[in-house]
């Protein structure tokens, strides 16, 4: 039997979110065969730093690693988004820092994960829903240098890619600003199950999955 893996933060751990329906990983447990276990390490709130509560957790017979993670490293960093400036070239330079030190986190986090010598496939963080245009306007550009660490990554160790900006594109898949609804884990769960079904893991060939 194969046995799935969801690791990370509530994109896959929002049962909380969903009243009552059925969470991500329910959702991908009833979509794929009953050759296949799900189970669910990742946890609400969780950063890349947080792995190493994850980790130790893995079943002995797991065979597949699903990681979304960034989500929350960036909301640490929303106080940044009222910052003053004095000037672009200033907002740039901080970028560019805030960039680095994400990168130093996600990096070492996937380094210990893929020591494991599993399959394994991440997420990019996908956009907020926020109410306010402006407020959500800023968000959606500054995450662009967290998504591009974790592209870069992807294609640096030639896994698979699950990019939620294309997979939760509609106001019905978030039950909140920053939580995907039960519409969104489904969409989410049909991109993890054809990333199953088509990717050739033996490859090493990043692939990006919508």
């Amino acid at each position: 039997m194969n046995h799935i893996v969801l690791l990370g933060d509530s994109i896959f751990d929002n049962a909380s979110y969903v009243e009552g329906g059925p969470d991500v990983r329910a959702q991908l447990q009833q979509r794929l065969s009953k050759e296949w276990k799900v189970t669910l390490l990742a946890v609400d709130g969780s950063t890349t730093q947080d792995f190493h509560f994850q980790l130790p957790r893995l079943p002995s017979d797991t065979s597949h690693i699903i990681i979304s993670s960034g989500g929350n490293d960036a909301l640490e960093y929303m106080n940044f988004l009222y910052e003053g400036a004095k000037s672009v070239a200033d907002v740039l330079d901080r970028l560019a820092g805030i960039a680095e030190r994400f990168e130093k986190k996600y990096h070492q986090m996937l380094v210990n994960v893929l020591s494991l010598g599993l399959p394994t496939a991440v997420c990019t963080i996908y956009y907020p829903r926020f109410p306010d245009p402006m407020l959500q306007r800023i968000a959606v550009t500054a995450l662009t240098v967290f998504n591009d660490c974790i592209i870069s990554e992807a294609f640096a160790t030639g896994i698979p890619l699950l990019d939620l900006r294309l997979i939760c594109n509609e106001d019905r898949h978030y039950a909140n600003p920053i939580e995907p609804s039960v519409a969104g884990g489904a969409k989410i769960v049909e991109a993890i199950a054809k990333l199953l079904l088509e990717h050739d893991f033996n490859n090493r060939r990043t692939q990006v999955f919508i």
